[in-house]
């Protein structure tokens, strides 16, 4: 089961890289039968591919787990204090993603992780084709586990209180409208029965209190 830790990053790198023109995935499998995955890989409208292996602590650092790096650009991503720990550590063409700062050291709460170290170009260790297929094929068993779970997306999810505001929205407009014609009805009542300036005259204590 995956650390609220590894959750976050994963949350944090796909808001740092994924926008118009990227697409990402988590958990690709390289190969069609390969035992590699890289923990989250992106492809741009250039070709360009980019993996990421997230690491939370020293012992995972140097765990024995395989470092799936065989993008164009490599990158690790971890916590800072981690980074201090083993950035000698780091060959010299792998990136580095960490957790954005204040400029007093602490860490935003809610803010995506900065590249830290830039990454090197690589050449790549297998076929564009591969990593492609690899990145498809990741992504339809993603949307395949989400189909089957019975859950709404997080979009759909967002969509539907979207319209329930909308609905709530259009019941108070009318509501409100309804109470004003009730309130300019009243007025007219008022109106012919103190006269034009019943606000002024007899009428002024029944205007204020209502």
């Amino acid at each position: 089961m995956k650390t609220d830790l590894t959750l976050k990053l994963e949350r944090e790198i796909w808001l740092a890289t994924v926008k118009q023109g990227v697409f990402g995935c988590y958990e690709v499998t390289i190969g069609q039968y390969g035992r590699e995955r890289v923990d989250f890989m992106t492809m741009d409208t250039k070709g360009i591919f980019r993996c990421y292996e997230i690491k939370i602590s020293k012992s995972d650092f140097h765990s024995s787990a395989a470092q799936t790096f065989c993008g164009h650009y490599n990158y690790f991503v971890m916590p800072r204090a981690l980074y201090e720990q083993v950035k000698a550590e780091i060959p010299k063409d792998i990136g580095v993603f960490c957790e954005a700062r204040f400029r007093d050291g602490t860490a935003y709460e809610q803010a995506p992780c900065v590249c830290v170290k830039r990454a090197q170009r690589r050449e790549l260790t297998v076929s564009v084709d591969v990593l492609k297929d690899s990145l498809i094929r990741s992504l339809s068993r993603d949307v395949g586990k989400q189909v089957h779970s019975g859950s709404p997306t997080l979009i759909e999810l967002y969509n539907r209180e979207l319209a329930e505001e909308r609905h709530l929205s259009e019941y108070y407009r009318k509501q409100c409208d309804i109470l004003r014609g009730q309130y300019e009805n009243l007025y007219k009542v008022v109106a012919q029965t103190y006269g034009e300036q019943w606000e002024s005259g007899p009428g002024k204590d029944f205007a204020d209190s209502i």
